[in-house]
């Protein structure tokens, strides 16, 4: 599901559910889209422009250097600028010259096109003038500008090599060179594990041996300061450090077709006493995969010298193999070989971004296994911090490890990535301990949803009757229990923060140290990331102020310490849907058996999912106005049958307490639909759940979902927002003439307003995928009317440029609304528009489209579809790959926002765990402080100071993900 980000990048809102004694966090703000940045422009060039003349009076040359400040080498380069005078050239070197009028532009010579990360190539001209001789004052390569405030200098860390291996208490060598712009010099370069600082060398070269790193992963930065007072951070490299010595084999996992060879590198982490012999040897898997050389030997002289192993590929059969390399005294090394057919060019590409993000090193996961929003730690989306995670990156772990195992027969990850989700993601009892005490015919207490931040606390209001819960007596008679099984939607991982509550415990404190369990969105459809207070999902009053949190959010007479969990349903159903894929694919392998347990698990997790259907006080669904004259709803009648926002549950930490809430949320988004794990749910037999009305209950669903669609497709084919059954988040009155669907109200942009929730063009994607696999496995005729003018709208929307880029749509505006839907004759919705204001090239995105067009292509035959999907995943395999995997450069304008004030009442005051104050004066960065300790902080100060808005490169889990599954659906169904 989506989370909240400026850009859009993916992204959220934020919902608030109340409940007796208390309100849920909204919900996630993940939700939103944990996909996208704010809705960022990306810069094709980082770099700056040096200028210097020696003029004699009637003429000069003119000498000029440019310096490439990105981390990715530039390949050629056309400098452009203009004159002021009657300046003319004559001749240049170092480059083709030209000028037209007052213009001149300079392209690269065929030997200094070139230009690598951190370096610098100066070419030159004379010229003749008369009169004054003005300097130029703005530049740009490649049409990039490159020129205005001070550029920052550029590091890039030369050593270690990503994914290198060393031992222990062994010295690590750390190198960076650093260039700085505009006159300045480099003053200094720290080295960086994550965000501690291990080192700093004040002369060039800049080394390091660092010996003071533990076992485990790092990642590794190295961060330049210049003498003007500006700082930049390389991009980050990956290493393991071994507990004793170890072989080190790279690559982990290696690809290769049938009737070809590949290679991996075998060496040593430390330097041994005497020689050392290497054994390989296939330890498990098919045997159309050999190895050889069978035996290496290391000496003390070349311990650190890759040696080569050369796996060969039989001319028929698939499947994976592992080869285990094992020598005396040292840790052992496996690298995972898959067979694949000889025309399998997008599995391979699977497989190689696979082997980028589970390598250890390159920083996807933390040491428990769960993946983090990003690689990065300064990023702030629907997260507010990288090594944050949200329910929808585990979905997206489940559902990569889902196509793992497609292509290569090996299940036990998929299983694993699930027990990860529900160790990790999905409360246990310990976590909701007082669920036993519910009452399904008090849900919860009603508090009304404000359309600010500073409109809160809401107070809570028991004269409001909610409906009743018709679901909580199934659910216990199938499962035998009063626990919910679902997801919550956001966990501090690295328990930044530091409320500790870890999975289990409901504790809180600085004895437990993570991961945690953290709620934010929780104050009205303006409160975007940067207005939301942190606070922990279980609140034991040690933190915040009197009342812990909770006082922030819901106005009552008293307080008691509790627990409160949000569920983001996009994220859910995508493991369900996974879940699904994973089922086929296992099956067609005759592999069935090996994943039965974990999608019976999905099925369980689908079952709890409806909760997400139903009014959020489960009032009536249709024509709901007044909080006191809404009627309350009984038995099903309180059911939209949609993927609403939210749904969270809560309760009373102490277990003598007896009450318990449940919600559900009255808005649903387009974005957030899924009509695959829907079909799954409702005739897919091993997903069909166990309760009495489950699998009746998602086929209404399916069938709302396709007509949801339908009503909000605009005229050129996007579709629109969604739909609310409480108008404003309380029951109030629409303005006269608002279309309906089923009794519920057009929303233009459901639950967040900033930025607003029907804008990110990632919704589109992310939800007609969901469609397009629902077609492309029934044929259903209903999803490919949807499909057929969506497709052609986005490809009208879509450039492929000569050189294989792209640009996707961005941001999306939109005017009029739907008609009121009849479904025995859907209206044409002549009056409903959208417009693409802004484009981009962002990769995560890219991949969703890409696999839209896929599955669509794949049923329909659609060339075009075909074509494009093909040119998306091919552009940027070719232009924008990393050493971490695919990422292409954000400008974050948005991050002026840090120093944004974070409503908090007058008179209310308290702390976070850190110590930072929270009072009327706080800001998002006050209550954060420690941004101010990462590495890549200078560069959010700098833009604060008034300098240049930063460009970060960011490597999200979820987007990464996505891209890789793009590569293996195409070689599924169209290569």
């Amino acid at each position: 599901m989506p989370l909240r980000t400026p850009r859009p990048p993916r992204v959220r809102r934020a919902v608030r559910p109340l409940t007796a004694l208390a309100a849920v966090l909204a919900l996630p703000a993940a939700l939103l889209a944990v996909g996208p940045p704010v809705q960022a422009a990306t810069a094709a060039v980082q770099c700056s422009v040096d200028y210097k003349t020696n003029d004699w009076g009637s003429g000069f040359t003119a000498e000029l250097t440019l310096t490439n400040r990105a981390t990715t080498a530039l390949n050629g380069w056309t400098i452009g600028y203009a004159y002021t005078g009657d300046q003319k050239l004559g001749n240049g070197w170092n480059g083709t010259w030209t000028q037209s009028g007052k213009t001149v532009t300079v392209t690269n010579a065929d030997w200094n096109g070139t230009v690598a990360a951190g370096a610098a190539v100066t070419t030159g001209a004379q010229f003749s003038y008369t009169g004054t001789n003005v300097a130029p004052t703005s530049f740009t390569v490649n049409g990039t500008a490159c020129s205005g405030a001070h550029q920052p200098p550029v590091a890039v860390l030369t050593s270690p090599a990503p994914g290198a291996v060393y031992t222990e208490g062994d010295a690590v060598p750390l190198a960076a060179t650093a260039a700085a712009a505009d006159g300045a010099t480099v003053s200094k370069v720290e080295f960086y594990s994550d965000t501690s600082l291990i080192g700093t060398d004040t002369t060039a070269p800049y080394t390091l041996g660092a010996t003071s790193l533990p076992a485990g992963a790092h990642s590794l930065y190295a961060k330049a300061y210049d003498s003007l007072g500006a700082t930049g951070e390389s991009a980050p490299v990956g290493i393991t450090v071994a507990a004793g010595p170890a072989l080190v084999a790279s690559p982990a996992q290696l690809s290769v077709r049938q009737g070809a060879t590949g290679t991996f590198d075998l060496k040593l982490s430390t330097r041994p006493s005497a020689d050392v012999t290497v054994t390989v040897a296939r330890t498990s898997g098919v045997t159309g995969l050999t190895a050889s050389p069978a035996t290496l030997t290391f000496t003390p002289a070349n311990w650190n010298t890759a040696q080569r192993v050369t796996v060969t590929a039989a001319s028929t059969g698939t499947g994976t193999a592992v080869f285990t390399a094992t020598a005396p005294g040292h840790a052992k090394a496996e690298v995972t070989v898959a067979q694949l057919a000889a025309d399998s060019t997008y599995d391979a590409r699977f497989l190689d971004l696979y082997g980028k993000i589970t390598n250890p090193a390159n920083g996807y996961f933390s040491p428990e296994g769960i993946p983090y929003h990003s690689v990065e730690t300064l990023i702030v989306e629907a997260p507010d911090q990288g090594h944050e995670t949200t329910s929808e990156a585990y979905s997206y772990l489940v559902w990569l490890q889902a196509m793992y195992g497609r292509v290569t027969g090996d299940w036990s990850k998929f299983n694993a990535a699930w027990g990860t989700l529900e160790k990790y993601m999905i409360p246990t009892h310990a976590d909701q301990p007082t669920n036993s005490s519910y009452n399904a015919a008090k849900p919860a207490t009603y508090a009304p949803e404000w359309d600010l931040p500073s409109q809160y606390p809401a107070r809570l209001d028991s004269t409001v009757a909610a409906g009743t819960d018709p679901l909580a007596a199934e659910l216990k008679s199938a499962y035998g229990t009063d626990d919910i099984y679902g997801m919550h939607w956001i966990q501090d991982v690295d328990n930044v923060y530091g409320y500790g509550n870890e999975p289990g415990t409901c504790s809180t404190g600085p004895t437990a140290t993570g991961p945690s369990y953290i709620n934010t969105f929780q104050r009205g459809p303006q409160e975007s990331v940067w207005e939301t207070v942190t606070h922990p999902t279980c609140d034991r009053f040690a933190y915040g102020g009197k009342n812990g949190y909770l006082d922030l959010f819901t106005g009552d007479s008293s307080y008691a310490k509790q627990w409160k969990f949000t569920d983001a349903p996009d994220a859910d159903a995508r493991a369900v849907q996974a879940a699904y894929w994973a089922d086929v694919w296992a099956k067609q392998q005759g592999k069935g058996a090996q994943v039965a347990t974990t999608v019976g698990k999905a099925a369980k997790m689908g079952d709890y999912l409806r909760y997400a259907m139903f009014d959020k006080y489960f009032k009536k669904t249709g024509d709901c106005v007044g909080p006191t004259t809404c009627p309350a709803g009984s038995g099903k009648d309180s059911s939209h049958y949609l993927l609403s926002w939210y749904y969270a549950w809560g309760g009373a930490t102490d277990t003598s307490a007896a009450w318990s809430w449940r919600i559900g949320s009255s808005h649903a988004h387009g974005g957030y639909q899924n009509p695959l794990a829907a079909y799954a749910l409702s005739s897919y037999a091993p997903l069909r759940p166990k309760s009495a009305t489950g699998a009746a209950d998602w086929a209404t669903s399916l069938k709302r979902q396709l007509e949801f669609y339908r009503w909000l497709q605009s005229d050129e084919g996007a579709i629109a927002g969604g739909a609310t059954n409480s108008w404003q988040g309380r029951y109030a009155t629409p303005p006269a003439g608002t279309p309906t669907f089923h009794g519920m109200y057009y929303d233009e942009k459901p639950v967040y307003h900033d930025p607003p929730s029907n804008q990110w063009f990632g919704f589109q994607a992310w939800s007609m995928e969901r469609v397009a696999e629902y077609y492309q496995q029934t044929g259903d005729a209903a999803a490919k009317t949807v499909l057929d003018k969506w497709v052609s709208w986005a490809l009208s929307a879509t450039t492929i440029n000569p050189d294989g880029t792209y640009r996707i749509p961005a941001t999306l505006q939109w005017s009029g609304a739907p008609d009121t839907w009849n479904a025995a004759s859907p209206g044409a919705n002549k009056g409903l528009h959208v417009t693409v204001a802004d484009y981009t090239d962002d990769v995560g995105v890219a991949a969703a489209y890409a696999k839209t067009l896929t599955y669509y292509a794949a049923r329909s035959g659609d060339v075009a579809a075909k074509r494009v999907a093909k040119a998306l995943l091919d552009g940027m395999w070719t232009h924008y790959q990393d050493p971490l995997g695919i990422a292409v450069p954000e400008t974050r304008a948005d991050y002026n926002r840090f120093d944004d004030p974070v409503y908090v009442p007058s008179g209310w005051t308290g702390t976070m765990p850190n110590g930072d104050a929270v009072n009327s004066s706080s800001t998002f960065v006050s209550i954060r402080s420690f941004y101010k300790n990462d590495p890549a902080w200078p560069k959010v100060e700098a833009y604060l100071a008034g300098g240049a808005a930063p460009v970060f490169t960011y490597h999200r889990f979820w987007a990464q993900a996505d891209i890789a599954m793009a590569m293996g659906a195409y070689a599924q169904l169209l290569e």
